[in-house]
């Protein structure tokens, strides 16, 4: 993803606000990517921890599609129904 120049949370907006090298700026809302992509609460919360964190790989997991794979192989829970 060289064509990406910054990328930062703003918190105001609830929002990534990526710079590109055209000089152009994309604002993807973070609320809605989860909607899409997070199913329970780890998921949640291995999302925000790559927005504030990590801003850069969570547009670039966006970007190229790999988000839920992301999620599925680095969110550890065992389900309540699963522990009786």
């Amino acid at each position: 993803m060289n064509y990406i120049k910054s990328c930062e949370f703003n918190i105001d907006t609830a929002c990534v606000e990526v710079k590109l090298t055209d000089g152009s700026m994309v604002s993807i809302d973070c609320i809605a990517v989860e909607n899409e992509y997070a199913n329970n609460m780890y998921e949640t919360s291995e999302l925000d921890y790559l927005i504030y964190n990590e801003p850069l790989s969570y547009v670039e997991l966006l970007l190229s599609g790999k988000m839920e794979e992301y999620l599925r192989t680095n969110t550890d829970y065992t389900p309540l129904s699963d522990m009786r």
